[in-house]
């Protein structure tokens, strides 16, 4: 299995990267234009595990030649992985990952006019933070009072359009690639004034192209409060969403890079129906079959209940984080759709209480609502509690 990568793998390897031609060309193609001084902003969604960031990464390998291209994952930012979310915390990462980027290619960090942004503004300055790895230091402010804030979102949402121009003669423009940028719900009643506020800078930078992308489903609210009609970017955000990779596409992709896998017909149809065309599923799964024996439908069902929890591991984690009253409202789901009157009865609760809790569900895309009733949109998610409680006569509140 040298060939398939791991299904949490985040950068591939030219001879790992399978398809997504048509999605590397429509995005290069339509990021090229913040040459001509009109960059545009787009939305890349797309079904968890389908592959965004492993794309994002392969754009930015593609456009790194003529381009800033700065990538960052908001997931990682100090004050996520704290669980303090704040706008203080997201704009000195955003401020840190700019620079850091600019210094590695080797361009000018516009430093004095940093030094004297600070100066001039009276911030206090924390110690200087070295970023891992790269030896790059960068002063970050510590900010004491909402006015100074201000000031400094103001100072660092400019800076990829000064950057630019301090820079034109050696980059075409500056592309801002930010993934999981779904962690911005956490600012709460901060949200909506974040958004629009990123609007307004991002909109009037006429060379700075951005790219958001991250685990958000169709159904996800952050997605119209983004880019739908009434939304920050009013319609003005492209959106592009990344499919799982069709049956076909499947099947010459495991023909080509796991030819010792060998499926009668039956057998591939259940891998297909297993991993739903997603990349993370499929080349996880495929990596537990065992290799240069016959594999019918049988045999892959079997191998994919015994290893469900190794394929679906970042579900139980996503499970874990769920409250008690959150898992209550999946495991009412997991026999039939309900409508939300008849899922309120089943829970001996009141209709109204369930609002935010199905709101935070199809958030984090684990249930959809169609039809007028709600389902569970996570199918392997679905499986994996099933064969719990088959094992073991109770679902796994507790993992």
């Amino acid at each position: 299995m040298s060939n398939l990568p791991w299904g949490n793998s985040k950068i591939l390897t030219d001879e790992e990267f399978f398809n997504r031609t048509q999605e590397i060309s429509n995005l290069t193609n339509l990021l090229q234009s913040t040459s001509e001084n009109n960059a545009p902003d787009i939305l890349v969604t797309g079904i968890r595990g389908v592959g965004k960031t492993v794309l994002l990464n392969k754009i930015k390998q593609f456009m790194d030649k003529n381009y800033l291209v700065v990538y960052m994952d908001f997931s990682t930012s100090q004050s996520y992985q704290k669980n303090n979310m704040s706008l203080k915390g997201l704009y000195d990462f955003y401020y840190q990952k700019i620079i850091e980027e600019t210094k590695l290619k080797g361009l000018n960090t516009l430093d004095a006019h940093i030094k004297k942004f600070f100066k001039t503004n009276n911030f206090k300055l924390k110690e200087v933070v070295v970023a891992s790895a790269l030896d790059i230091s960068i002063p970050i402010p510590i900010i004491g009072a909402e006015r100074d804030l201000e000031k400094y979102k103001d100072f660092v949402f400019r800076l990829p359009q000064e950057i630019y121009e301090h820079n034109k003669d050696k980059i075409d423009g500056l592309i801002i690639i930010i993934d999981e940028f779904q962690v911005v719900k956490e600012l709460n009643n901060y949200l909506d004034s974040f958004l629009w506020n990123f609007r307004g800078y991002v909109t009037e930078q006429r060379n700075v192209a951005y790219v958001l992308s991250g685990s958000m489903g169709l159904q996800d609210n952050l997605i119209s409060e983004i880019a739908g009609h009434n939304g920050a970017f009013g319609g003005r955000m492209l959106t592009i969403n990344i499919n799982p990779f069709s049956k076909q596409t499947t099947s010459n992709y495991l023909n080509e890079r796991a030819p010792e896998l060998k499926f009668t017909s039956e057998g591939f149809d259940r891998f297909y129906k297993c991993t739903s065309g997603v990349p993370y599923y499929i080349n996880t799964f495929a990596r537990q079959l065992p290799v240069n024996e016959e594999l019918d439908g049988n045999k892959v069902v079997e191998a994919f209940d015994n290893n469900i929890s190794l394929i679906g591991s970042h579900l139980i984690n996503e499970w874990n984080r769920l409250t008690l009253k959150e898992k209550d409202l999946v495991i009412a789901l997991i026999d039939s759709p309900l409508k939300r009157v008849d899922l309120a009865r089943k829970l001996n609760v009141k209709s109204g209480s369930l609002s935010d809790k199905l709101n935070k569900l199809q958030n984090l895309d684990l249930i959809h609502f169609t039809n007028g009733e709600y389902e569970i949109s996570e199918k392997l998610l679905k499986r994996w509690l099933e064969i719990e409680y088959s094992q073991k006569g109770i679902y796994p509140y507790r993992v």
